[in-house]
């Protein structure tokens, strides 16, 4: 087991200016130090300081849970991210045809990624999701239009032909399995295996020294929650600032060189910016996860872990949660979880409290110690890091102080203080989008993230911030009370038991509270004992289901009197959401407002006390 000497980080410090209005704006104290001007210098630092260390690796066959693991080192990664942009650079891949990739997470995404950026071309991530979890394609098109691409790279280009065959013929298609069909007519195929083999021209060097801080790195799209997905210009400043504020803010990286085992898509910012580049800025080594939290998924995921212990374990709430019954089950599973862990970081959401009891638990069990627990705060347009927490807390809910050189405005609006974002790591705008561009930002230049917060002691800002929902998702009862739909969602899953996953909080303009309560399937068929062929809605109708449900939320609303915190009826949804619908993201996020539109029957129904609803006391 690793050393347990408590990791170093900077002190909780912050200067509060307030404003005549009620608002004002935190910042941190700290100066930032002067972050690397391009990603590619951390590649090429670390393939001549560490030649030999494993910077990533992945299974041979993600399907297969016990195949092989295929290391690459610094040095093998040089070679090949040069080769690569050679070829990207003859075939005429440019800041105005940026390079698009449609899969998931494998060494030959990432090997494509920093040979573009190194170069000066933007590498535009794409939620594999919008080309294999929907019907019409409409997103990943509406993407592809947006990019003009120069190339693009699937994995398996059999399996996202259909969306590779929407390409106008002349546009090269990558892949490192299985070759696209359709090769004919103009429509070429590369190997990117065979590609990475090759000699590196010398228009490379030139490229790399006039790529710098304002280069385009990065176009990574939003959900799309209010509308089709815009690009985020992600440039090298924004990226490299980001590494250094946390290097500021997490000193220990000095001494701990990091080793993740991470399934976090790289199509969004938490796990294609945040824990990608904190592994290349540090020297670090991450395995790439096949597995997801899906009941399908798990599995790889459970596997994996018995084989890599990680130093730092980063994760969304619906994957904690779902990793979390497996650990408890097996202890040898959990032994090899807390082996060499020295920080647990969850992003996304608010943790549940449950949840966090059950991890400190754990830890206690096979550390003899609690792991900290942090969190950071941001967004796509951030890169993604603005605050973070870098002290001690009990419980989530604190989303930190400011980092280095970031500015957080305090705007009161509509009995919130909405927040406000301005900082080198914030983008300059969107890809191609003027109008967008001008409507996300204030007149002071601040970014209009959309959240909001407050300090949790007005009388000492170094307490931090606590996150306090989206401005736009609260809403009024018909008494006037205002629905904090952010805190009260979180609370209602972790007093639900263990059988809501998630949840939809409803009830615009009427008396009182209704969830649309997403199940937690395994505490569902567990409860129900029915199998895997039963009918989804018989499980849900379950009386044991039922029971629990409801003495959960009874004694939840036992210590919550008013109306607007008081949960009133719960209609668990058997059809799961939509991704086409814009319901929920491949994260696992669940866009509030989409699925209250996209259900308006089943929103009614809740309302009314309709067939199916469990009314709580």
């Amino acid at each position: 087991m690793t050393s347990t000497t408590p990791l170093r980080l900077a002190p909780a410090r912050a200067e509060w200016d307030a404003r005549p209005d009620g608002g004002g704006v935190l910042r941190s104290p700290l100066t930032l130090d002067e972050p690397e001007i391009q990603v590619g210098r951390w590649l090429r630092r670390w393939a001549t300081e560490r030649p030999d260390a494993t910077f990533l690796a992945e299974r041979s066959d993600p399907t297969v849970l016990d195949s092989e693991w295929v290391r690459l080192s610094y040095a093998e990664a040089r070679a090949r991210v040069d080769a690569l942009s050679s070829f990207l650079l003859e075939r005429g891949v440019s800041p105005e045809r940026p390079l698009a990739i449609l899969s998931d997470n494998s060494i030959a995404s990432a090997l494509l990624q920093l040979a573009a950026a190194q170069v000066g071309v933007p590498a535009a991530p794409i939620s594999p999701a919008y080309s294999l979890m929907t019907r019409d394609l409409a997103r990943v098109k509406h993407c592809l239009e947006v990019l003009t691409p120069g190339a693009v790279f699937a994995d398996d280009g059999e399996l996202f032909g259909p969306t590779l065959e929407t390409l106008d013929a002349g546009v090269p298609r990558l892949f490192s399995r299985r070759s696209p069909r359709g090769s004919a007519a103009g429509r070429e195929s590369f190997d990117v295996n065979a590609l990475a083999k090759g000699a590196t021209s010398a228009p490379v060097e030139a490229a790399f020294a006039t790529t710098g801080p304002d280069s385009i790195a990065k176009l990574l799209f939003t959900s799309g929650s209010t509308g089709l997905p815009k690009a985020v210009i992600n440039t090298q400043r924004m990226l490299c600032t980001n590494q250094r504020q946390i290097q500021q803010l997490w000193p220990f990286l000095d001494e701990l060189t990091p080793v993740l085992l991470d399934w976090l898509p790289w199509s969004h910012t938490f796990g294609g910016n945040h824990n990608f580049y904190l592994v290349l800025a540090n020297g670090g080594s991450l395995y790439i996860d096949g597995g997801k939290p899906a009941p399908h998924l798990l599995p790889r995921t459970l596997q994996n872990l018995r084989e890599v212990s990680p130093n730092l374990y980063f994760n969304v709430p619906r994957g904690f949660g779902m990793l979390l019954p497996a650990l408890e089950q097996d202890d040898a599973l959990a032994r090899a979880f807390f082996a060499e862990l020295r920080l647990i970081f969850y992003a996304g959401a608010a943790l549940p409290q449950d949840l966090w009891e059950r991890l400190e638990a754990l830890s206690l069990k096979h550390r003899g110690e609690k792991v900290p627990m942090v969190s950071a705060w941001g967004s796509t347009e951030t890169a993604p890091m603005c605050t973070a927490v870098h002290f001690p807390i009990d419980r989530a809910g604190v989303i930190g102080l400011p980092a280095p050189g970031v500015q957080v405005k305090f705007v009161p609006n509509g009995g919130k203080q909405e927040l406000r974002l301005k900082g080198p790591n914030v983008t300059p705008g969107y890809f191609r989008d003027e109008a967008q561009t001008a409507e996300a930002f204030d007149e002071e230049g601040f970014y209009k993230i959309g959240d909001a917060g407050v300090l949790a002691d007005p009388a000492d800002p170094s307490k931090g911030i606590v996150f306090d929902g989206r401005v736009a998702e609260d809403f009024k009862l018909s008494t006037g009370a205002w629905v904090n739909v952010g805190r009260l969602r979180v609370e209602a899953i972790a007093a639900s038991d263990g059988v809501l996953a998630d949840a939809v909080v409803c009830g615009h303009d009427t008396d009182g509270i209704g969830l649309l309560g997403i199940p937690a399937w395994p505490r569902i068929d567990a409860l129900s004992g029915l199998g895997d062929d039963a009918d989804p809605a018989d499980k849900l109708n379950h009386p044991a289901v039922r029971a629990t449900l409801h003495a959960a939320l009874s004694n939840y609303n036992a210590g919550h009197g008013a109306s607007s915190e008081r949960v009133q009826r719960v209609l668990l949804l058997a059809d799961p959401l939509s991704i086409d619908a814009g319901e929920i993201t491949d994260k696992g996020y669940v866009n509030q407002r989409a699925v209250r539109e996209q259900r308006e029957g089943e929103v009614e129904r809740l309302l009314g006390g309709g067939p199916g609803c469990l009314a709580i006391d």
